[in-house]
């Protein structure tokens, strides 16, 4: 907590000085943290997965989390550029001069924790605590909405083949957790852990949810047919879009709530 206290002292201290003008996100959930606190027009450059607010996809797009492109990024003269923890462009472009905040928003708290550290760089913190308390009113709402009978149902959230499925430790997990519903992935294999699909079939989900193209070839899978969700027409399948506000850990996750909230409810 100390060592929190003293970055966040540290980031207000850097606005007091200069409140960053040109902004590289490297990162959707924060090109969208810095967007719903009114500094979409300090982006200069995003990287090639953010796509919400629309004004974004005119952005410049500099890469992602393997394959930032250093050189465009140093060309746009950035105050600041926000990124992933794991990012291997963090060290390359601080090497160069350039002022790297990172973060790992993968839980709700971690999201919280985002929301207060650029709302801090953007000297905005009072409108970042605003906006954390109305996504958790949001997702409060969503879990009131989900009715009785559908307390308890056990899910299975598959965020790509292989299968990589959501654990109960992942920011999807939590949301699932306040809904009421019973994620069939526990603590104990990760936050996105690659499963056997055997070990699908004996959970026995009764709710599926899961992208379209991962829909596609879920049900040729060895002995996916005898899992209750797909016997019972449970399977709830997400667009692109809604996949999207779902896999995000950031600003929209009372619509990803409202999203799983309506999966359940089926």
């Amino acid at each position: 907590m100390t060592r929190w206290l003293f970055a966040l002292l540290a980031l207000c201290a850097l606005h007091a000085h200069a409140q960053p003008r040109r902004i590289v996100s490297l990162l959707p959930s924060l090109t969208e943290t810095v967007c719903v606190l009114g500094h979409c027009s300090a982006l200069v450059a995003v990287d090639d997965f953010s796509n919400w607010p629309d004004s974004v996809k005119r952005l410049p797009h500099v890469g992602g989390l393997e394959d930032a492109n250093i050189e465009r990024i140093v060309a746009l003269k950035p105050d600041l550029v926000l990124l992933t923890s794991s990012s291997r462009a963090a060290a390359r472009l601080q090497a160069l001069g350039i002022q790297v905040v990172a973060m790992e928003p993968k839980t709700l708290d971690d999201v919280r924790v985002a929301f207060e550290k650029v709302g801090a760089l953007l000297g905005e913190a009072e409108a970042a605590k605003r906006e954390w308390m109305r996504m958790n009113d949001g997702i409060a709402q969503a879990a009131h909405a989900v009715p009785a009978s559908r307390k308890g149902v056990r899910v299975y959230f598959e965020v790509d083949s292989g299968p990589y499925a959501a654990g109960e430790i992942s920011h999807i997990g939590e949301l699932l957790k306040r809904l009421g519903a019973a994620n069939i992935v526990p603590a104990s294999l990760g936050s996105v852990p690659k499963l056997n699909p055997e070990f699908v079939v004996r959970a026995d989900p009764q709710v599926i949810m899961i992208g379209a193209r991962e829909a596609a070839e879920m049900r040729r899978r060895p002995g996916w047919e005898r899992i209750s969700a797909i016997r019972e027409g449970r399977v709830c399948t997400l667009d692109s879009a809604q996949g999207d506000v779902v896999a995000r850990p950031g600003p929209r996750l009372a619509d990803a709530a409202r999203i799983l909230a309506g999966c359940l409810s089926r």
